[in-house]
């Protein structure tokens, strides 16, 4: 009976082994891993054998390149227990930013947003788009060819048809379509689709942060969805511009407010460039709109430096103005890659209170300082309870960074 028992304290010893190992590692380059392994087990490197260097007691590893080092946990250098995959991150400084501005996105094609019926010029209600499989959330590209990236576009291609088939290549969940659609004549001698497109949006929020090496900007900590569609919008071109703050929304349960500004008649910033669920990123051409106080440039903290407890914020309440606010971080949620909840903060600082009411609209963004370094941005509020919200980490921001300049 007791040999059984220890073969299945064993095998409990080594599950509890393969389990404590995440995943997914995140670190910087030159920076140690230390995996608990026991007899038999061995850490070994796939594909590109120079990203890290795994030392003879296969236990330890060093961050060699820049990229992502594919790992497996073998048992007897046969039996894969597991995969783990590392982010190595190049180390990076930052300037924090805390600034309001706004962003105007540019899509790539024209976005289905909705679909309509259409009463035809013999007044029977017709619906073109019905045979095909264009859904809301679609990219239109294409009209018989012809590349499509506005509205207007879209218009004048679909009456040049007279009524005759037109052949739209379109996206759908990143994916090349092609259909066939013909336009219904209207009563006012138009050509119509009934398909509701949009090839533009804009909104307010915070910029993170300047990466001084590449001239780089990130805000918001979230992607720019469509209001309609609520899917992250593919984008072509974009520009940041510089926002006066109109007037501050309070924010009370069940009823989140906002910053509102103005992006008319205003300084562009930079140019655009990704539309990503963790954030917008681009690059700066007027440094001087940014308001930068370049003596605070800082490390980046890896997910692994972060403590609960009490942190700073910066954030931009009146015009040309940005101060530090307390607030304490809640829980951390370390294996999380796939979404920007990474951290949920609590606003603690009665100043702050006073202005908004807690996280608002607009303060998407506001970097997150923590014993000196940049550990991550506001990204969500929670709508029952606005002094609470969560908070993207800074290594994901700036893993998206180096991959919207690469």
């Amino acid at each position: 009976m007791a040999i059984p028992i220890f073969i299945l304290l064993i095998l409990w010893i080594y599950i509890l082994v393969i389990d404590a190992i995440p995943e997914h590692i995140t670190l910087f380059q030159g920076e140690n891993i230390k995996f608990p392994t026991l007899l038999g087990m061995h850490i070994n490197q796939k594909e590109d054998e120079q990203m890290v260097a795994v030392s003879s007691n296969q236990g330890d590893a060093v961050t060699k390149k820049v990229g992502v080092a594919k790992l497996e946990l073998n048992l007897l250098d046969t039996i894969c227990l597991k995969k783990v995959n590392v982010d190595i991150l190049p180390r990076t400084k930052v300037i924090p930013v805390g600034s309001v501005a706004g962003a105007k996105l540019y899509t790539s094609g024209v976005l289905v947003v909705g679909m309509s019926e259409i009463q035809g010029e013999d007044n029977k209600i017709y619906k073109p788009y019905e045979k095909t499989q264009i859904e809301e959330g679609d990219t239109i590209i294409s009209v018989n060819e012809k590349q499509i990236t506005t509205t207007d576009e879209l218009i004048e291609q679909v009456n040049h048809s007279n009524g005759k088939n037109v052949k739209l290549q379109y996206i759908h969940k990143d994916e090349t379509l092609e259909c066939n659609i013909t336009p219904i004549k209207t009563g006012v001698a138009e050509y119509k689709l009934g398909l509701w497109v949009r090839d533009s949006a804009a909104g307010v929020g915070t910029v993170t942060f300047y990466e001084p090496n590449t001239g780089e900007f990130a805000a918001l900590g979230h992607g720019i969805l469509d209001i309609d569609t609520e899917q992250l919008i593919n984008i072509s071109s974009g520009e940041f511009v510089t926002t006066d703050i109109l007037e501050i929304d309070k924010g009370e349960k069940g009823n989140p407010g906002r910053i509102q500004g103005t992006l008319e008649n205003q300084k562009s910033i930079g140019k655009i460039t990704k539309n990503t669920n963790f954030g917008i990123y681009g690059k700066v051409e007027d440094l001087s709109s940014l308001q930068l106080n370049k003596s605070s440039q800082m490390d980046v903290a890896l997910r692994s430096e972060i403590s609960l407890g009490k942190a700073e914020i910066l954030a931009s309440l009146e015009n040309g103005k940005i101060e530090k606010y307390e607030i304490e971080i809640e829980k951390i949620f370390k294996e999380n890659n796939y979404d920007n909840k990474s951290m949920k903060i609590k606003v603690t600082d009665n100043r702050l209170i006073e202005k908004t009411g807690g996280i608002i609209q607009g303060m998407s963004g506001c970097p997150i300082i923590q014993n000196g370094k940049f550990i991550g941005a506001v990204t969500h509020v929670l709508v029952n309870q606005p002094l609470e919200g969560y908070a993207v980490f800074g290594d994901i921001m700036i893993e998206q960074l180096y991959k919207s300049s690469s």
